[in-house]
């Protein structure tokens, strides 16, 4: 079995992603659930079969370079532009808001202050992937309140894909390793400066090259060479941003798919590579499950609480109060609140770097991984209650009929 261990553990992970997948489905819960359940099973906190944790995480990461390649395929500037006086203060306020929520429930935890922060900078993102299922489930992704949350995500994501890359300069600064104030604001000088070279290349070079290089692929009329073509850009550039830029694999993933957006094959890119993305998307999230140890709701009850609190009542609060302020209408204002109130892949791939640099345990990144499940869980049920405050409240603005 040890010389077939790629094949034994891609198999069992994906037949066990379907099957909890497809039974979280029938009970109308996100089939994200099924998957993070499908890696616990397999985990190492779990009688019967361990998969290959190494493997695992070689596994996530794909599915985080062509998750982050997808997101850079929509990512529009004039949509982004459009709803940007919502959209921008309302993710830096809601973002803002989660992480000193976090940092303070951190702190009360006994955490240090790193890690405390850690901790509520990785509550502060949505999952990409329930939202944008959430919104596709209510054929609302185009109107103007999905507008509004993709764009207010699309800020949240650009966030998050700094801090990926900012990550290991503040690692350095909070262990010491850079001793002096001018060696830490060189450090993250070195690093910005790096990743403003690749980004200024990708957006000036890639944004002219790439669209060319599809174009001609295209006219081959192979869409295997087309789907070759996209995934073989994909990888080439996130690696290209790692070994080259000292970037992570997931902003050349992003500015990949970036400088891909708005040529005529975009779409037909999109589509060509959803099947391969969600597949690795799914094994992202079995091999996140696989790191989760169930006990933790046992050991840490009330920190669990406490977490699950930050993200479905902190978070949707903000939410509300920030489109209050920009006198959106309350039925909006409700929808957003609950699409944010739930974390997901960002947070698994920030608090995961944080464990491996040092700056979180990973007892505090099971906080986070009990918190993501039920929250994903209750989502929908966000969803129904601000369905029915919104009814109600419409109900009693409405003028009376007259006698």
């Amino acid at each position: 079995m040890d010389d077939h261990s790629l094949i034994s553990n891609l198999v069992l992970a994906l037949v066990l992603a379907f099957a909890f997948g497809f039974i979280a489905q029938r009970l109308r819960i996100s089939p994200l659930i099924g998957y993070l359940l499908a890696g616990v099973a397999v985990g190492p906190y779990t009688p019967g079969f361990v998969g290959d944790s190494g493997l695992a995480f070689q596994f996530a990461e794909l599915g985080v370079i062509l998750l982050m390649f997808g997101v850079g395929l929509k990512f529009s500037l004039e949509d982004l532009w459009a709803v940007r006086g919502v959209a921008l203060p309302g993710a830096l306020v809601q973002m803002g808001s989660a992480t000193l929520l976090g940092w303070g429930v951190g702190l009360l935890m006994g955490l240090p202050h790193a890690a405390a922060i850690m901790l509520g900078f990785s509550l502060s993102v949505a999952s990409t992937v329930v939202l944008l299922r959430a919104l596709e489930e209510r054929g609302i992704v185009k109107s103007e309140n999905g507008r509004i949350t993709v764009g207010w995500l699309v800020v949240e994501d650009v966030a998050i894909v700094l801090a990926i890359v900012l990550l290991p300069a503040f690692a350095a600064i909070a262990h010491g390793e850079a001793a002096t104030p001018a060696e830490s604001l060189r450090t993250l000088g070195l690093t910005i400066g790096k990743i403003g070279v690749f980004v200024i290349l990708m957006l000036i070079v890639g944004a002219r090259v790439f669209p060319w290089l599809i174009v001609r692929i295209a006219h081959t009329k192979s869409r295997e060479l087309l789907s070759l073509g996209t995934l073989s850009l994909a990888l080439g550039v996130a690696y290209l941003a790692y070994a080259l830029f000292d970037a992570s694999f997931a902003l050349g993933a992003f500015l990949g798919g970036v400088a891909l957006n708005g040529s005529k094959f975009t779409h037909r890119v999109a589509e060509d590579s959803q099947p391969l993305r969600d597949t690795f998307a799914v094994l992202f999230f079995v091999s996140v499950g696989m790191l989760f140890d169930p006990m933790t709701l046992v050991r840490e009850p009330l920190g669990v609480l406490a977490i699950v609190l930050i993200i479905m009542v902190g978070k949707a609060l903000a939410a509300l109060a920030i489109t209050s302020l920009y006198k959106l209408p309350l039925r909006t204002g409700l929808m957003i609140a609950a699409a944010l109130a739930q974390v997901g892949e960002f947070s698994f791939v920030l608090a995961g770097m944080g464990v491996r640099l040092d700056l979180m345990t990973p007892e505090t990144y099971n906080l986070i991984l009990a918190s993501a499940l039920i929250s994903v869980a209750l989502n929908p049920a966000m969803f129904r209650v601000g369905e029915i405050i919104a009814q109600r409240h419409e109900a009693r603005s409405e003028p009376a009929a007259p006698a």
